[in-house]
């Protein structure tokens, strides 16, 4: 499955992947899987998958939290780029569609590293919080309407200069449109307005994928 940036001819998309590192067999299956599933756009393009494990190894972060998993590509990247002794708690609603990302976990000979919490992800948060969990790393990309509450919660959970990256934050480029909002794009632009400002994080969206807004915790 080829997942096309909004502002990417697919021309121009199809040089991007050749010139970009290509999956290995578990992602390339878990990819092909996925695609046949109706609700397959909600996979993240494997780039995406294979930035979060750059990202990852380079904040040499040991402790990754991710909110809205689906069937797992993104965290087959990022497990497979956390050290020794890492660990990725992974957040969905799911048993279906993450039952897809065990199996090819398992595969990959990441399942180990991954402990999947199935429920709603703010309780998982306080849950984390009760513990006293730490993070160095968090990758959002669930419902959008509590984007704002995850990204408050996930503060308390990050160490000092932790980084948070958030996914669709461009909106197939709808964020600056006014005509035609609907609950999730109006999602968007308030976290997008409120992170901005929000003198606890260091703010970057960037122009890649759907949108990427990276956040460090001052």
């Amino acid at each position: 499955m080829s997942r096309r940036p909004f502002y990417l001819s697919d021309e121009l998309a199809a040089y991007v992947a050749d010139r970009s590192e290509a999956p290995d067999e578990v992602a390339a299956a878990l990819i092909a899987e996925t695609s046949q599933l109706p609700l397959a756009d909600m996979q993240v393009s494997h780039g995406q998958a294979t930035l979060l494990g750059m990202l990852v190894r380079a904040t040499g972060a040991a402790r990754v939290l991710e909110i809205g998993t689906f069937t797992g590509l993104s965290a087959l990247g990022m497990a497979q780029a956390l050290p020794d002794g890492g660990q990725l708690v992974a957040c969905d609603v799911s048993e279906e569609w993450t039952a897809i990302g065990r199996r090819h976990w398992e595969q990959a000979g990441v399942g180990d590293r991954i402990d999947l919490r199935i429920g709603p992800a703010l309780d998982t948060l306080a849950s984390l919080a009760a513990e006293d969990a730490t993070f160095d790393f968090a990758f959002v990309d669930a419902d959008k309407a509590n984007y704002v509450a995850y990204v408050d919660a996930l503060h308390g959970l990050l160490r000092p200069d932790g980084l948070v990256a958030a996914d669709n934050t461009l909106w197939s480029g709808r964020v600056v449109d006014e005509a035609g909002r609907d609950e999730n794009l109006a999602a968007i632009q308030a976290f997008n307005d409120t992170v901005a400002v929000d003198p606890r994080w260091e703010t970057v969206l960037l122009p890649i994928f759907d949108g990427l807004t990276l956040l460090r915790r001052r």
